[in-house]
């Protein structure tokens, strides 16, 4: 494979695709949904290889900077837009968006994100050409650290799209025992990390000794690591997903009818203390409910002291603006308990400056939120404290991790509302559901997720799957979820700093190899 010296082309450009593909599978193959953390190394691995190759063949600086520009480039857009394909059925499929358009503003977002990993793959090019021979070691983390820049740039900048993080592909293997320390940005930067020792080192001897290492702490980590968290009880929980298709949902003769008898049904008929209804499951405001619905429900959860109702509905006014909400139906003295989505989806839930052109081109009721807070209380229920997030808030692990500020009041459980129906049956199910697990292990809390088509789950502190519903059909999932307390060294960091510290870390990495660079340009004057 070669190089051209002003742009990736030939079999290493097929090379780059792969690994691109390979880079999004990881996350959660498609056929079964399990994610493979080796096979993201591997991918990553490919491209690595990739910039090695041009900054030890390109002749100058500026040809190696657009080379390596090029092939991040082009493993990214792949990788991403493999991992987010399914907006098209959101915006086609559901909102009647033109084929073309559809597929022309997924590839739009995935180029655009795909920048940020041009640009540091052209950075590390420039700042490692002289560091391969003699420092791999160094080359390698400033890889690390260069890749996690990208990873949280694409995250928190312009509200942030962070899905498809390489991290997610570890929630099951070995490194998934560092998300308890350092999250999946830091998982993500430890494989980055080993992808670049293999490709500047091959599988010999040099490159298994970091490979082993990592594997033998991990191990020790997961057998004979620390504890961060206790039990404070198990409850009992009822999941309700009613498959209803989005195209069905806000359609007055069949999806809202449906949704409307159904979850009264299932919601008076409970026999558990907990019973979650999904995102938007009750599919308009209150006060346009037909008479006496809401109010019937309230009396019915009022009039028993052991059942509590979750249950995701609009809420608000024109004049005051809507809200995707969460709404608590419990015992007359619990009061009123409401929680209101503060991470809100662009286009989906709120049209960003000067795109309202766009949304006019599709069908998308109740497409413009407002967010709430990001210091919601957790509602108190049996000893337990219920940390509501609503569907691609989940995506934001340092958002709720602000809510464990104080331990008295933090967290012992965490519950998701999501309607994915939006994207069909696609990855999008498994995806969403493999980013849950890792929220679970990152803050050392389960995970209720009760949706409208699926992944409708329990998931335990650990990230496993302990009870799931079959996907695409109509049913209520009956679990146990254990609550806990404590913080895991994550969330203490994190609740304190918010993601400054890696932010830090790895700029402090970028600048001293600068540093260096400049110095070694000096001494070769």
């Amino acid at each position: 494979m070669t190089l051209d010296q002003d742009r990736v082309r030939g079999p290493q450009t097929v090379w780059l695709v792969l690994a691109g593909l390979a880079q999004a599978a990881s996350m959660a193959m498609p056929g079964s949904g399990q994610a493979h953390g080796w096979l993201q190394v591997l991918s990553l691995t490919l491209l690595a290889r990739a910039l090695v190759r041009t900054a030890k063949t390109s002749p100058s600086r500026h040809n190696i900077a657009r080379s390596s520009a090029g092939a991040g480039g082009i493993f990214a857009l792949v990788w991403l837009a493999a991992s987010f394909w399914w907006l098209y059925v959101s915006m086609h499929e559901v909102g009647g968006l033109p084929a073309l358009l559809a597929v022309l503003a997924v590839l739009a977002l995935a180029a655009a994100l795909a920048l940020y990993y041009a640009a540091v793959c052209a950075m590390w090019g420039v700042l490692a050409s002289r560091l391969l021979s003699a420092r791999p070691g160094s080359a390698s983390v400033l890889f690390a650290a260069l890749w996690t820049l990208a990873e949280l740039m694409r995250g928190q900048w312009l509200t942030g799209f962070p899905w498809g993080a390489g991290g997610y592909a570890h929630v099951d293997g070995v490194l998934s025992v560092w998300a308890p320390w350092v999250g999946v940005y830091g998982v993500g930067a430890i494989s980055a990390g080993l992808a670049m020792r293999l490709a500047l080192t091959g599988w010999g001897w040099s490159a298994l000794k970091p490979l082993l290492g990592v594997g033998l702490i991990s191990l020790g980590m997961q057998f004979w690591g620390p504890t961060w968290t206790t039990s404070t009880g198990v409850g009992q929980v009822e999941l309700l997903q009613a498959n209803i298709s989005q195209t069905a949902k806000f359609d007055a003769d069949s999806g809202i009818r449906d949704a409307l008898q159904w979850y009264d049904a299932q919601l008076r008929n409970s026999q558990q203390s907990l019973v979650v209804a999904p995102e938007t499951a009750v599919p308009l405001l209150p006060q346009h409910l037909p008479d006496r619905y809401w109010a019937g429900l309230q009396q019915h959860f009022a009039e028993s002291d052991a059942a509590l109702a979750l249950v995701g509905v609009p809420l608000g006014n024109r004049a005051n603006g809507y809200t995707n909400s969460v709404l608590a139906l419990g015992p007359a003295q619990m009061g009123h308990y409401q929680y209101d989505k503060a991470h809100l989806v662009p286009f989906g839930e709120f049209i960003p400056p000067g795109f309202a052109w766009f949304v006019r081109l599709m069908n998308i009721p109740l497409g413009d939120f407002r967010a709430g807070s990001t210091d919601q209380q957790s509602v108190a229920w049996q000893g337990q404290r219920l940390a509501l997030n609503i569907c691609y808030e989940d995506l934001f692990g340092e958002e709720l991790a602000q809510r464990f500020k104080n331990p008295e009041t933090a967290p012992t459980a965490l519950v998701n509302v999501s309607n994915i129906a939006w994207f069909g049956d696609t990855l999008a199910v498994d995806q969403h559901l493999n980013i849950s697990r890792m929220r679970a292990l990152e803050l050392g809390r389960p995970m209720l997720r009760a949706t409208n088509t699926g992944a409708t789950a329990i998931i335990d502190h650990q990230g496993r799957v302990t009870a799931q519903l079959p996907r695409f059909t109509r049913g209520s999932l009956v679990g146990q979820y254990e609550g806990r307390a404590g913080l895991t060294p994550y969330v203490r960091w994190v609740s304190a700093w918010g993601l400054w510290p890696l932010w830090g870390l790895c700029g402090v990495v970028v600048a001293l190899a600068g540093a260096r660079q400049a110095k070694s340009r000096r001494r070769g004057r």
